[in-house]
C-alpha cells in the first residue's frame, strides 16, 4: 500500500479521511491484518497438531505491527509483486529457531493477502456502519419532527406536489440503513478466510488441508469459505457492491441537503462553528461544506467499484494483474465510504430546518402544484379528461395573466365549486396522501432494526 491508500494525514486527509476510517485502511492496517492472518495460520497448524503449540505462540507472539516497517516492506514488494514476500521473510528472521520453519506453512502469498483483505473490510465496515448507524439516529428524530411539515416535492428540478420533509427524511432513513444493514450482512457471510496453497489444492498438508482450513477460519474469525477463490472474485464484487451502495444511499441524501440549501431555496441550512462553511474569497458565504463533502466522498464510489468489478476476470489458478489491481481500489473505496458517512453525520448534526421557507417556496408558484387534486376532486362529476381540461385551461389563463389561480378557478368551474371551497383544494396540507403514514412505517422499521442491533433489548 502506499501511504495515500489509507493515510489519515496528507493534503486532502481532513477531507477524504474523516471519521477515523483512515485509520482502519492504511498501511498499519493491512500490516496488521496481514500478521493476524500469519498468526492465525500458525495457530490453525497447532490445533490440527502440525505444529507444536510453543511454536504457534512464538509466532503469534512475534506478529506485532510495531515490529515491522511497512515502509520497508512496501519498497520491498517490488520484488516478489506483492508484500507478504518479504514480511515472511521479515517474519522467519524474528521468530528464529525451529518455530520460523512453521512460519506460511502450506499457505501461498494470495492466501494471506486475501485473509487480510477481508479482515481490512470487516474493521474497516464496522467503522462505516458505525458512522451510518449515526447518522440513521439523526435521520430518524428529523423524520419524526417533521412528519407533518409540508414544503414542496420536485420532480426533474421542479416543484411537482407537496410532500413533508419528515417524509423526505424518511427517505433518506430507508436507503441508508438498508445499505448499511446489507454491507453488514454481507461482511458477516461472504468475507472468508482464503486458504488454497500454491494452486489451490493444498497438496503440501495433505489430507490436513480441509481440518487446517477450518481451523483457520475460526481463529482468525471470518467465514469458512468452500473452496479456495483465488481467483473466483465474488466475495469482492460483493463487498464492493454492498459499499457502493452505502456510497449512494449518503450521497442521495447529501446531494439533496446541497440542493435545499441553495440561496435561493433556502429550506434548510448547516450551522456550525466560526470559520465552517466559509469562503476564501466571499464573506458572506455558508456553504453546506460537510454535506458537500460527503458528496465528493460518495462520488468516488462508481470509478473504485467498477475497476473491482473489473478485476473479476483472472486467469487460471492465479492471476496476473488483475488480483493486484484490487487492493488500492478496496482501500479507497473502503476509505471513501466511511468518509461520506462520516460527513453525512456531521451534515445532519449541523442541520437547521427552515419550514417557514419551505411553506414560502411552495406558495411562490400560487397553487400550481395542487392542481391534480382539483382534478381528483372534479372526476366524479365531470369524468378525468373533462376535469383534466377545465383544470388545465385554468392554470394556462393564471399563468398567462399573473392572476390569482384560486380566482381564476373559481371562475373557470362554473359554480362547480365556490372560492371558499376552492381555496381548500388548494392548501397543500390537505394532499399529504400516505405521507404521515409512510413516516411512522419508516420509523417502525428504524425502531426494530434498532432492537435487533441492540440483541432484543429495547434501551
Amino acid at each position: 500500500m502506499s501511504e495515500d491508500d489509507g493515510a489519515v494525514g496528507g493534503l486532502f486527509g481532513g477531507i477524504f479521511g474523516r471519521g477515523g476510517i483512515g485509520a482502519e485502511t492504511g498501511d498499519r492496517a493491512w500490516l496488521r491484518a496481514l500478521l493476524d492472518a500469519e498468526a492465525a495460520l500458525a495457530r490453525a497448524h497447532a490445533r490440527v497438531g502440525l505444529v507444536p503449540a510453543e511454536h504457534a505462540a512464538a509466532i503469534t507472539a512475534a506478529c506485532a505491527p510495531e515490529n515491522f516497517d511497512a515502509e520497508a516492506l512496501g519498497a520491498a514488494a517490488a520484488g516478489a509483486g506483492n508484500p507478504v514476500v518479504p514480511l515472511v521473510a521479515e517474519l522467519t528472521g524474528q521468530v528464529g529457531g525451529d518455530a520460523a520453519r512453521r512460519i506460511h506453512y502450506g499457505a501461498t502469498s494470495q492466501d494471506i493477502m486475501d485473509t487480510a483483505a477481508m479482515l481490512v473490510s470487516r474493521r474497516a465496515g464496522a467503522v462505516v456502519t458505525g458512522h451510518a448507524g449515526s447518522a440513521a439516529e439523526r435521520l430518524a428524530a428529523l423524520a419524526d419532527e417533521h412528519r407533518e411539515t409540508v414544503m414542496a416535492g420536485r420532480t426533474l428540478l421542479q416543484q411537482a406536489l407537496p410532500t413533508t420533509f419528515g417524509l423526505v427524511a424518511a427517505g433518506w432513513l430507508a436507503g441508508l440503513e438498508g445499505s448499511a444493514r446489507h454491507l453488514a450482512d454481507v461482511l458477516e457471510r461472504r468475507a472468508a478466510a482464503q486458504l488454497g496453497g500454491a494452486a489451490g489444492t493444498l497438496a503440501s498438508l495433505g489430507a490436513d488441508g480441509p481440518a487446517v482450513v477450518a481451523a483457520f477460519a475460526d481463529e482468525v474469525g471470518l467465514a469458512q469459505p468452500e473452496l479456495p477463490w483465488h481467483t473466483e472474485r465474488g466475495r469482492v464484487a460483493d463487498v464492493a457492491a454492498a459499499l457502493g451502495r452505502v456510497c449512494g444511499a449518503a450521497g442521495k441524501a447529501a446531494g439533496d441537503v446541497v440542493l435545499l440549501a441553495q440561496t435561493e431555496v433556502g429550506e434548510v441550512e448547516e450551522v456550525a462553528g466560526a470559520g465552517v462553511g466559509g469562503s476564501s474569497t466571499l464573506p458572506h458565504k455558508r456553504n453546506p461544506i460537510a454535506a458537500v463533502s460527503a458528496a465528493a466522498c460518495a462520488e468516488q464510489a462508481p470509478g473504485l467499484v467498477s475497476t473491482l468489478f473489473a478485476a473479476q476476470v483472472q486467469q487460471h489458478q492465479r492471476a496476473a494483474g488483475p488480483w493486484h489491481a484490487e487492493w488500492p481500489a478496496l482501500s479507497r473505496l473502503l476509505k471513501a465510504t466511511g468518509s461520506a458517512a462520516a460527513w453525512l453525520d456531521t451534515s445532519l448534526e449541523r442541520l437547521v430546518v427552515r419550514p417557514g421557507a419551505m411553506r414560502a417556496n411552495l406558495a411562490a408558484t400560487g397553487g400550481f402544484p395542487m392542481a391534480e387534486r382539483v382534478t381528483t376532486d372534479l372526476a366524479p362529476e365531470l369524468g378525468r379528461a373533462q376535469a383534466h381540461e377545465r383544470v388545465r385551461g385554468a392554470c394556462a389563463e393564471a399563468a398567462r395573466t399573473g392572476r390569482d389561480l384560486a380566482e381564476v378557478l373559481a371562475a373557470h368551474l362554473d359554480g362547480l365549486r365556490d372560492r371558499a371551497e376552492v381555496d381548500a383544494l388548494l392548501d397543500p396540507a390537505g394532499y399529504l396522501g400516505s405521507a404521515p403514514a409512510m413516516v411512522e412505517q419508516a420509523l417502525a422499521g428504524h425502531r426494530a432494526a434498532t432492537i435487533e442491533s441492540n440483541g432484543g433489548r429495547t434501551g
